[in-house]
């Protein structure tokens, strides 16, 4: 079997996250001895609880709660400066059990096809596209 490395073809690795000018958080303690962060977290709470995004149930008998954690991103405009701090909080769905701990799932991805479509809108009707930033949205 032939493969890039047997072959020589080597490309360097990029590690753009060396090049941030401020560290990602990596844990919820030291998030919240940071301002900023602290802020991006409220914020991703604040959208979460106004978007109704879950409803608290009585959790079945032998069941266990599943957990969830935070995640921490510097954004950066392509100058390399900070845009904004953005944090989520994420659900551990590798602990879930299908069937057993969800029976339906959703993920608030935009299909290709529905791009392709309002594209095609905007260019029959000649009206300008703008690009927008979903606020919880993942990335």
């Amino acid at each position: 079997m032939q493969t890039r490395s047997k072959l020589g073809i080597v490309c360097p690795r990029l590690h753009p996250t060396l090049l941030l000018t401020t560290a990602e958080s990596t844990s919820v303690k030291h998030a919240l001895s940071s301002l900023e962060w602290k802020e991006a977290m409220q914020q991703e709470y604040s959208t979460l609880m106004a978007n109704n995004t879950w409803s608290l149930v009585p959790l079945p008998s032998g069941r266990k709660a599943i957990g969830c954690k935070w995640a921490f991103r510097v954004k950066q405009n392509p100058g390399g400066s900070i845009l904004k701090y953005k944090a989520w909080l994420v659900a551990k769905g590798f602990n879930q059990i299908p069937g057993q701990d969800y029976s339906e799932t959703f993920s608030p991805v935009v299909k290709p096809v529905t791009i392709r479509i309002k594209l095609t809108i905007a260019l029959t009707h000649h009206w300008s596209i703008l690009q927008i930033d979903v606020n919880n949205a993942f990335s």
